[in-house]
């Protein structure tokens, strides 16, 4: 399966947001791993009903998890290629910046007065002009 990496920026604000709430989390934990009726669901947490439904409503937004209705029941479960996609992006920043923390240890285990990368070695020339 091949995933389309590149995501918006507003669909990265909806999937951090989405996944900023414990409760969000743990739908979408229980929904990867089969469908639940919104009801099912529900039943799982100390909120009221609605309350479960406007956390499936922020996760439905976000991409992270699919809808459907059977019947009268409103049936949920987690879209892979979402989670996959928003996987894929945290690798690149933490590519990015692995990088970057792996040049910042080279600068630091270079002894005490070695010209870094950018730096210009210091002639003093003038030092031993006049004697």
């Amino acid at each position: 399966m091949v995933v389309g990496i590149e995501l918006s920026d507003d669909e990265i604000d909806r999937v951090f947001h989405a996944l900023a709430a414990a409760t969000r989390r743990d739908i979408l934990r229980r929904t990867l791993a089969g469908e639940y009726s919104v009801s099912a669901l529900a039943r799982e947490y100390d909120m009221s009903f609605a309350a479960v439904q406007k956390h499936v409503t922020v996760l439905e937004a976000a991409g992270l998890i699919v809808k459907r209705a059977e019947g009268r029941e409103r049936l949920v479960r987690a879209d892979p290629e979402m989670i996959a996609r928003a996987r894929a992006l945290l690798a690149r920043y933490e590519e990015l910046w692995r990088a970057r923390i792996d040049r910042l240890d080279a600068l630091l285990a270079e002894p005490a007065g070695t010209p870094g990368p950018t730096e210009e070695p210091k002639n003093d020339h003038r030092r031993n002009e006049g004697e």
